[in-house]
C-alpha cells in the first residue's frame, strides 16, 4: 500500500502542508519552545527571590525594631534575648523583659496585620475588579471607628483593652452586614459594592463625629490616636487572636486565588467556568470584613498598606493570585515594620504613629507607581 503524502493533494495550500509537518518535529527541535520554559522558570524563580528578599528584611527590621527604645540594647543582644526567651534560659531578666514583653508585642503584630491587611486587599482588587479597592473599602474603618467611640464613651477606659477591641471589632463588622443586605436587595456588582461602602463610610463617620462633639478633650486625643492608626496597644494577650483570624484568612485566600483569578476577568467568564460570582463576591466580602475588622480593633486604621503593598506586588511578580497573595502579604507585612521603625527614629524619643508614617510613604509611592509605571498597574 502506498503511503499518502500530502504534497499530492493539491487541495492543500503550501502553508497548511508546513504547519502538518511541523507538528511532527520532535518537542527537542523547538527552540521557541525552550525559550519559553526557560523564561517561565526564570519567572518563577525571581518570585521565590522576591518573597526570600521580603523575609530577609522582616527579621533584619524587627531586630533593628526591637533596639529602638530607652533602655539601649544592641542588635545581637536583641536576638539572643530572644533565643534565650524561647529556649527558657534567661539571662538578664531586665532584658527579657523589655525586649520580650515590652517591645515584642508590636513587631509580631505588625508584621501580622500588614499581612493581613494586604491580602485583604489583593481579595478586594480581585473582587471589585478596581485598582483603588482597598480593605476599608467595605466600611470596615467608619464601623470600628465608630464602635471604639462608642466604647470608650459607654465602658471608659483605654482603647487597648478588651472592651475597646471587642467594640471595634464588633461595629466593623456592621457595615459588611449592612453592604451585603444591600446587594441581596439589588445585585452584587462591583459597582454597588462600592457605592454602597461609601455611603456607609460617610453615615458612621458622622456618627462617630457627633458622639466626639461630646466628650472631654483627653478621651478625644485618645480616638484621634487610635483612629490615626497605632501599634502602641498590642500586647501578648491579643497577638494568639490576631494570629489565628490571618493565618485562616491566608489559608482561605488561597484556597480560593485560583477562582479570584477567573473572576477578575469578568462575570462572563466567571459563570462560563460555573463559578457563580455574586455568590463569590459576597463570600470575599464577608472574610474581608472579618480580617480586616481584627487587624482594626487592635492597630486602629491604618491606610495605605492594602491598597499599595499589592500594585508593588504585582508589578514584580504579576498578576497571577496564587503567587500574589502570599507575596503581597509579606511585603506588607515587611512595609508595616518599616514604617514603624521609621516612626521610633524620626523624632526619637517622640513617637510618630505607623498610621501617619505609612501614608507619608504610600501616598508618593502609589502616585510614583501611577505616573511612572510603563504598563498597566492592573
Amino acid at each position: 500500500m502506498r503511503e499518502f503524502n500530502l504534497a499530492d493533494d493539491k487541495l492543500l495550500s503550501k502553508s497548511v502542508i508546513e504547519a502538518v509537518d511541523s507538528w511532527d518535529e520532535p518537542v527537542s527541535n523547538d527552540s521557541g519552545l525552550g525559550a519559553t520554559v526557560h523564561a517561565y522558570m526564570r519567572n518563577r524563580r525571581w518570585k521565590y527571590i522576591f518573597v526570600s528578599i521580603c523575609l530577609i528584611a522582616i527579621v533584619l527590621v524587627a531586630g533593628y525594631t526591637v533596639t529602638i527604645g530607652s533602655v539601649a540594647i544592641t542588635f545581637v543582644e536583641a536576638y539572643e534575648t530572644m533565643w534565650n526567651h524561647i529556649t527558657g534560659n534567661i539571662i538578664d531578666t531586665k532584658f527579657d523583659y523589655v525586649v520580650w514583653d515590652l517591645r515584642m508585642p508590636r513587631v509580631i503584630g505588625g508584621i501580622f496585620a500588614g499581612i493581613g491587611l494586604a491580602i485583604c486587599g489583593v481579595v478586594m482588587q480581585n473582587t471589585l475588579k478596581n485598582p483603588l479597592a482597598d480593605p476599608y473599602t467595605t466600611g470596615v474603618s467608619s464601623g470600628a471607628s465608630m464602635g471604639a467611640t462608642l466604647t470608650l464613651a459607654v465602658f471608659g477606659g483605654a482603647l487597648g483593652s478588651w472592651y475597646g477591641a471587642i467594640g471595634a471589632f464588633v461595629f466593623a463588622l456592621v457595615p459588611v452586614v449592612i453592604m451585603i443586605a444591600i446587594t441581596k436587595m439589588k445585585d452584587a456588582s462591583p459597582t454597588t459594592m462600592v457605592m454602597a461602602g461609601i455611603g456607609i463610610m460617610y453615615i458612621f463617620n458622622a456618627i462617630t463625629t457627633m458622639m466626639m462633639m461630646t466628650m472631654d478633650s483627653q478621651t478625644m486625643q485618645a480616638i484621634y490616636n487610635w483612629q490615626v492608626g497605632t501599634l502602641d496597644l498590642l500586647t501578648w494577650d491579643q497577638i494568639p487572636v490576631l494570629l489565628i483570624v490571618v493565618l485562616i484568612g491566608v489559608i482561605i485566600s488561597m484556597l480560593i486565588a485560583g477562582k479570584l483569578n477567573v473572576l477578575a476577568t469578568g462575570d462572563e467568564s466567571a459563570k462560563a467556568l460555573g463559578i457563580d460570582a455574586d455568590k463569590m463576591r459576597t463570600w470575599c466580602l464577608i472574610l474581608v470584613g472579618v480580617i480586616s475588622a481584627a487587624v482594626v480593633a487592635f492597630t486602629g486604621l491604618i491606610g495605605f498598606v492594602g491598597l499599595v503593598a499589592p500594585h508593588i506586588t504585582r508589578l514584580f511578580i504579576g498578576s497571577d493570585n496564587k503567587f500574589l497573595i502570599p507575596a503581597a502579604g509579606v511585603f506588607g507585612g515587611m512595609l508595616m515594620i518599616i514604617a514603624d521603625a521609621i516612626g521610633r527614629t524620626i523624632l526619637f524619643p517622640e513617637v510618630v504613629q505607623v498610621g501617619v508614617i505609612m501614608s507619608f510613604i504610600g501616598g508618593p509611592v502609589f502616585l510614583a507607581l501611577l505616573l511612572g509605571s510603563k504598563k498597566k498597574m492592573w
